[in-house]
């Protein structure tokens, strides 16, 4: 039996809100239609409630909610004009809901940590559970002091961290491939992997979000979250259950471990920015022109890091993570190349190739590429694709990420000390970008990423 919960949005005016929040919580009541959820929008603007209701029903009707579903949580749903600085409203607010109630902050991250500080010292019901959006401040010490303000708030066990990509079927795949396969399981190591690579490239451009984007780039905003959290899951050791806290434990001795390639930030790292092109027939500008940027800020669209993790599975084997916009085409995946074998009997004909295993992030599916024989000759070796599709999941990222923190499951959580290692790792990457030591080259919209 799942709990009744309060659900209170903080900027529920925002686009996060509208475009992922509620149609993610609309895919969990489609899939799990007794859960009960009131929902309350709150605002420092005014608004009519039948207006905040009819958001409601369009935003969860994208999240293929049935009728019944999304019209019990519109009709019992509120609009509450409160300013999210406002600690004394806010807390009061919360006082008269029945729990146990989620606080999310829907907030850009300046406003998020302003929103916090004004809750300290304030009378909050002690079956809180407080869920941000990354980022998760914008450097490592950033993310050690908003870390100590929201505990100065709530415990540690009551705070949510949400990143959308641990609510990815394929990256929870990732435990099931590595560790329910004895035919990977033995070999995934350095001793037997040549090298691994955490793509996540888009054919969109900035889509309207210079807002955010500018201030991040692809750097801050892809790499040192969403794929960091990605290879953590992919190279962490096995645990003897799958539970919040011994999962988060071997994430963060992952992280801990892991480093810029050969400490070289300047060699095993790049930057671009897209420049006017074609992307599948559309006509993209540049970046520069995009409304909102400010081109003196030399904010990057790709970026690409190669780190090594210093431990003895995986000493030596360099790990790429990549990301960027307005590329030749969309790539959400994660590809294992393994060793070539050392010896190959005479008599076979043809070099074999080595074998490449690819899980896909977006969409959901998983490949192997094989050393076999041909039809024709048979003592002929090429290269066979073996492809299978696993299937989409019901639930989108946000209504699997939405129904733990509902649950007060930490599973799809990130918990505090693991968000301040991604700020850890990436921070010399970040000094050197910074301080000009890495070139800002760039690119036309369109371009193959390996040659941008």
């Amino acid at each position: 039996m799942t709990e009744a919960v309060t659900f209170v949005i903080l900027g529920a005016s925002g686009d996060l809100t509208e475009r992922l929040l509620l149609p993610g919580l609309g895919t969990l009541l489609a899939t799990d239609p007794e859960r009960e959820v009131t929902l309350i929008g709150v605002g420092r603007s005014e608004k009519p409630e039948e207006a905040w209701r009819d958001l409601v029903r369009e935003s969860l009707g994208r999240g293929e909610c049935g009728r019944t579903q999304l019209e019990r949580v519109a009709e019992s749903s509120r609009w509450v004009q409160v300013s999210a600085y406002d600690g004394d409203d806010v807390a009061e607010l919360l006082g008269d809901l029945d729990g146990p109630v989620v606080l999310y902050f829907a907030l850009p991250p300046t406003a998020t940590e302003a929103a916090v500080k004004a809750l300290r010292g304030r009378d909050l019901p002690k079956d809180l559970r407080l869920a941000l959006d990354k980022p998760f401040g914008h450097d490592y010490a950033s993310a050690q002091e908003l870390n100590r303000l929201i505990t100065d708030v709530v415990g540690e066990e009551q705070v949510f961290r949400v990143d959308h990509f641990l609510g990815r079927n394929t990256v929870l795949n990732l435990l099931g491939v590595r560790f329910a396969n004895h035919i990977f399981e033995p070999v995934w190591r350095a001793d037997h992997i040549d090298s691994i690579e955490i793509i996540a490239d888009e054919v969109l451009a900035l889509e309207g979000r210079a807002g955010y984007y500018d201030g991040a780039g692809a750097l801050i905003d892809m790499l040192q979250s969403h794929l960091l959290l990605v290879l953590s899951l992919v190279a962490l050791s096995e645990p003897a259950r799958l539970d919040a806290n011994e999962l988060h434990n071997l994430m963060l001795h992952t992280l801990r471990s892991t480093h810029v390639f050969g400490d070289d930030p300047v060699a095993n790292s790049r930057r671009g920015r897209y420049t006017a092109g074609t992307v599948e027939g559309k006509e993209i500008g540049a970046y520069v022109d995009e409304d909102g940027v400010d081109p003196d800020r030399g904010t990057e669209t790709l970026a690409e890091v190669v780190l090594e993790i210093r431990n003895q599975r995986w000493a030596g084997v360099p790990i790429t993570l990549r990301s960027g916009k307005a590329l030749d085409g969309k790539r959400s995946h994660v590809v294992v190349r393994f060793k070539e074998v050392r010896h190959l009997p005479e008599g076979l004909d043809g070099k074999t190739s080595a074998n490449v295993l690819t899980i896909g992030m977006t969409p959901h599916r998983i490949g192997l590429d094989v050393s076999t024989n041909t039809g024709n000759d048979r003592l002929s070796l090429s290269t066979t694709h073996l492809d299978a599709d696993l299937g989409d999941s019901d639930l989108r990222p946000y209504g699997e990420i939405l129904g733990r923190i509902f649950d007060n499951d930490h599973l799809l959580s990130v918990r505090g000390d693991v968000a301040e290692e991604c700020w850890r790792v990436l921070e010399p990457v970040i000094c050197a970008w910074r301080e000009g030591k890495v070139p800002l080259r760039d690119y036309p919209a369109g371009s193959d990423p390996d040659h941008c």
